[in-house]
Parts: structure tokens; C-alpha cells; sequence
């Protein structure tokens, strides 16, 4: 009787300090956005004007955020053409860290988002469907989900590099909405195709926007920002 009443009395006088330490962490302030989902595509399936066209509708919708002052870039690679080397998208999106717009952590580096080192490998990123979200902070429809859009478009293999082969894995640098030509997706769920990689799942069969529907997407892109 008497351990119970001394444990009692412990947790009396702990719970005020328990509770304290969660209304001082829930004080903090959240980081700023620094990554998300783009809510919407631009309607002309992959073809966003290029990188600087992406990179701009990345920018446009960032301004509803906490990270509207940042420079935003959208996580795509390039393939050499027309004398232009290709585009790393990894080299695109700053250092990290990175955090969605509820202030959870998507990755603390570079090297941690794309599991550069057998660590990070193993523990993998913390990108997924609960954590992939948009600028709104709305959860994107996935595999399960009416319409399935969990295609994000980003031309990438798995390492966050343009692909080095002759095939389009970019509809001709994000500047065709044909329905020919083809654009790398990843699956922000981790999920369908036997495949869960974020950034590299499967290419897209055409580049219009009603081609993207078909395989499962929307012409939906990640945004980082860089600064």
C-alpha cells in the first residue's frame, strides 16, 4: 500500500512537468515549408515549359506557404540534347533539411533522401502518404484512392540523376504533351507496380495530360526549396 501510494504521489508531481514539456513543445514554432506535392498540374500533361516553366508553377503555389520567401525548384532531371549536358535533379534542391508544410521532416540531406550511404539505405527517407503533402497540406489521392494520381513526374532514377540512355524519360525536357514519348514517374506512396520507389517507379505511356491519367497521375510534381 504504501509503494502504491508513493508511486501515486510520483506521478502527481510528474504530470504537471509532463504536461508543461508538451505545451513547450507544442509552442515551438514550425519550420518553414520547405517541400511539398504541387496540389495541381499545369493541364498540358509534362510539359511545364522546361525546367524554368516547373520551377515556376513550384514557385506560384509556394506562395500560399510559410516558405513563400524561399526560392522553390521542382524535382526534376534533364537529358542531354542539343548540345545541353543533362540535369541532375538532386543537384537541383539545395542541401535540405526539408520539411512539409505540418512541419514534419522529409529528409534531413541529400544523401538521406535518395539512401546514398547503407544507413540511410537502410532507414530510408521519411517520405510517404501520410507525409507527401501538398501546399494546402491536403493529402494527395493514391493507389486505393478515386482518381489514383500517385505519379509524381520527375525523370529520375532511383539515385536522383538524369538517365544517360538514348530512350525519352523526359518528354523532350518537360516541353511535349504528345501522345507519344514517355516521362519517369515516381510513386509518392510507396506503393503499386511491384515497385515503391519515390522517385523512379515506371515511365509513363505519352507525355499529354490524359496520358499521365492513364498510368495514374496527374502531372503532379515534388517542389523543394533550395534556400
Amino acid at each position: 500500500m504504501h509503494k502504491e501510494r508513493t508511486i501515486a504521489a510520483l506521478c502527481l508531481l510528474l504530470s504537471p512537468l509532463a504536461f508543461a514539456q508538451q505545451a513547450a513543445d507544442a509552442s515551438k514554432p514550425l519550420p518553414p515549408a520547405s517541400f511539398f506535392v504541387t496540389s495541381v498540374g499545369t493541364g498540358k500533361g509534362a510539359d511545364f515549359g522546361g525546367l524554368a516553366g516547373a520551377d515556376a508553377h513550384c514557385q506560384k503555389l509556394a506562395a500560399t506557404t510559410s516558405g513563400a520567401g524561399k526560392t522553390w525548384r521542382a524535382y526534376l532531371s534533364t537529358q542531354a540534347a542539343n548540345g545541353q549536358p543533362a540535369i541532375n535533379a538532386r543537384d537541383r534542391i539545395g542541401s535540405g533539411p526539408w520539411h512539409n508544410v505540418k512541419g514534419q521532416e522529409i529528409a534531413k540531406d541529400v544523401a538521406h533522401l535518395h539512401g546514398d550511404s547503407l544507413e540511410s539505405a537502410r532507414l530510408g527517407n521519411n517520405l510517404s502518404r501520410r507525409t507527401a503533402l501538398t501546399e494546402k497540406g491536403d493529402f494527395v489521392k493514391g493507389s486505393g484512392d478515386t482518381p489514383n494520381e500517385h505519379d509524381i513526374v520527375t525523370g529520375s532514377q532511383p539515385d536522383g540523376r538524369a538517365f544517360a540512355d538514348a530512350a525519352d524519360r523526359t518528354c523532350r525536357n518537360y516541353t511535349s504533351s504528345a501522345e507519344d514519348g514517355a516521362v519517369q514517374v515516381g510513386h509518392f506512396d510507396r506503393t503499386g507496380g511491384g515497385n515503391v520507389s519515390w522517385n523512379s517507379a515506371h515511365a509513363s505511356r505519352g507525355c499529354g495530360h490524359d496520358n499521365l491519367v492513364k498510368t495514374g497521375g496527374a502531372g503532379l510534381l515534388y517542389c523543394f526549396a533550395v534556400n
